[in-house]
């Protein structure tokens, strides 16, 4: 709208700035940094690779750009309008989070990460249900990094969960019990990633693509027993099989909603 001034909401979006340099942007320090917090944390067989949690640095990048974008109108009546005071608050959490981990205060932090998960799935609701992605700049800086950031919190509840509860791997072999509950958080991780690429009204393939990616990592890094190793493996791969059935779902649909409307468009023989 010509009304429309990059100063309306101003408080806000300045809380957003500080909070997101202050809070959000350390944390890619703090977890991806060469002393993140990955590197000497508890091992559980729920623990994926190091190069999982990379994944941060792609997050907090595109919300930088989402911090750039509220300045202007269309990203200001998501951010501002819509998100409005939640995303300072996902700030605080995330980087409370994030340091009662790397602390190693695991049941704590296995609380934070659902407090992280619960804010995350707010705004991830107002911005799939309120807020129709209209351009790129939607997609790329909003849409993109709540989906993301959806799916990768629902991968650290599940971590957390093993790392306030489960057994060290470094000082006992998996028994049932164990397997039991890894092939279920695996399972449950894997039926998340399928909802996510079926869900109305067009898929969410972010969130899909941050927990193949987690599956992946988790089956690289968990070889002390075959049945964690293989099962992980045969998740990712159902995983990664959902997401090019709902991309190939979604470009036959386009494709044949364009021949469609050509063919709407096309004379009639004999007019």
């Amino acid at each position: 709208m010509a009304d429309d001034s990059w100063k309306d909401g101003i408080l806000l979006k300045i809380i957003n700035v500080i909070v997101y340099f202050l809070f959000l942007g350390s944390n890619i320090y703090s977890v991806a940094g060469p002393e993140g917090g990955y590197w000497s944390g508890k091992e559980t067989y729920f623990t994926p690779a190091s190069y999982a949690f990379s994944i941060w640095s792609l997050i907090h990048l595109l919300l930088l750009g989402a911090i750039i974008y509220q300045f202007f109108p269309a990203g200001k009546r998501v951010i501002i309008d819509g998100i409005s005071y939640r995303f300072p608050l996902l700030g605080v959490l995330n980087a409370i989070y994030i340091n009662v981990w790397i602390k190693q205060y695991y049941i704590v932090a296995f609380i934070f990460a659902l407090l992280v998960s619960s804010t995350v799935t707010h705004i991830y609701y107002i911005v799939r249900r309120y807020h129709a992605s209209e351009s790129w700049a939607d997609e790329l800086f909003i849409h993109l990094p709540f989906s993301l950031y959806h799916g990768w919190t629902t991968v650290l509840v599940v971590v957390s969960a093993f790392e306030a509860f489960g057994v060290n791997a470094l000082n006992h072999h998996p028994g049932a019990w164990t397997k039991t509950f890894v092939f279920l958080g695996l399972f449950f991780l894997e039926a998340t990633a399928a909802t996510y690429a079926f869900s109305a009204p067009e898929g969410d393939l972010g969130g899909s693509i941050a927990i193949a990616w987690s599956l992946f990592a988790i089956f690289e890094h968990q070889r002390s027993s075959a049945f964690i190793h293989w099962s992980a493996l045969a998740f990712a791969c159902l995983s990664l099989f959902w997401i090019a059935k709902s991309l190939f779902g979604h470009f036959t649909a386009h494709r044949g909603h364009s021949v469609l409307h050509d063919e709407e468009r096309a004379p009639l023989i004999g007019s």
